[in-house]
């Protein structure tokens, strides 16, 4: 029950950062607050629970909440260029897990290395491909558009890294499956 109700937490956590006023780019694809919010779950969840707590959001917007950047809900918000980055955010999540949580006590460059290719490379890698087919480019086109949230995502997924270590110093108990894996 309590790993529902973390799961939940974190899906919440992801659509309050998707409330807050996100930086229209051009191409439809908005710079938001989510990606930290994604790294946060993989990282402090696990890889399982922090993926399901993305698969959670996902089903709540597939539903027709407005959850996403600009109030954008039901099944229409993973249909734009920015359906894909969206959908990988639930490998993403998984990834920031599986790397950050493989160890205890928690290594700063796991978590780091885990939200830099859960976070922003996983997300990138979905999310590409979608943008290009969706706004007519090719891969290389929608790699140099995507360039500019290059530098926002690093300082989200810091931000992220932060987080996690000063919640594994004052409140462990999410990270204790990591710790009874290696035991």
């Amino acid at each position: 029950m309590r790993s529902i109700a973390q799961m939940a937490m974190f899906a919440a956590l992801v659509a309050v950062l998707g409330q807050l006023p996100a930086i229209p780019l051009a191409g439809g694809v908005p710079i938001t607050l989510q990606t930290l919010g994604v790294i946060l779950a993989g990282a402090v969840l696990g890889p399982w629970r922090g993926a399901g707590a993305i698969v959670l959001l996902h089903v709540l917007v597939a539903a027709g909440l407005p959850l996403l950047a600009h109030g954008s809900g039901g099944l229409g918000a993973f249909a734009g260029p920015s359906a894909g980055f969206a959908l990988g955010w639930i490998p993403g999540a998984f990834l920031v897990g599986l790397i950050t949580q493989a160890s205890w006590p928690l290594r700063l460059w796991r978590t780091i290395t885990g939200a830099v290719l859960g976070g922003i490379v996983v997300v990138y890698a979905c999310g590409l491909p979608v943008m290009a087919f969706q706004m007519g480019l090719d891969l290389q086109q929608a790699a140099l558009i995507n360039l500019a949230f290059l530098p926002g995502d690093l300082v989200k997924a810091g931000i992220a890294v932060a987080l996690t270590h000063s919640l594994a110093r004052a409140y462990p108990a999410p990270f204790t499956h990591a710790r009874r894996r290696r035991q």
